[in-house]
């Protein structure tokens, strides 16, 4: 259903080669100032997001990232998940909306800039998180 869904509204999703090099560019880009002690106490390996759930990276939070989410410009993004070697590239997607991501679970989604990144995490009480780079 989640891909139809994302197909219906035109959006076309390809799967990227170069999934490690983007992986560790997202690490890099929105985790740059996080230690790599800091990363073991909050158990960065097990979940990226931690560094929003452990309010270690400041970010939107719930309904406000949702809403921000709705109105970025979606053109085209790349989506990953954890413990995942593998990244789509979604184009053709400003029709996108937070709503759409709701049954993925630890799903991060981001634009192909490295500017912004939204998460939508397996737990209830932890997120959606939209981190934008200033």
């Amino acid at each position: 259903m989640y891909k139809q869904n994302l197909r219906e509204k035109g959006v076309v999703i390809k799967l990227v080669n170069e999934a490690e090099e983007i992986i560790d560019l997202w690490d890099k880009t929105f985790a740059q100032n996080i230690s790599e002690n800091l990363k073991e106490e909050i158990y960065y390996d097990q979940f990226k997001w931690h560094i929003f759930s452990y309010e270690k990276q400041k970010c939107l939070e719930k309904e406000v990232a949702r809403k921000t989410f709705d109105t970025l410009s979606k053109e085209a993004f790349y989506v990953m998940y954890q413990d995942s070697p593998i990244i789509f590239l979604y184009t053709n997607a400003n029709e996108v909306i937070s709503r759409d991501f709701d049954t993925q679970q630890d799903i991060y989604i981001f634009d192909k800039n490295f500017t912004w990144t939204y998460v939508h995490t397996h737990e209830s009480m932890c997120g959606p998180y939209l981190y934008k780079i200033n």
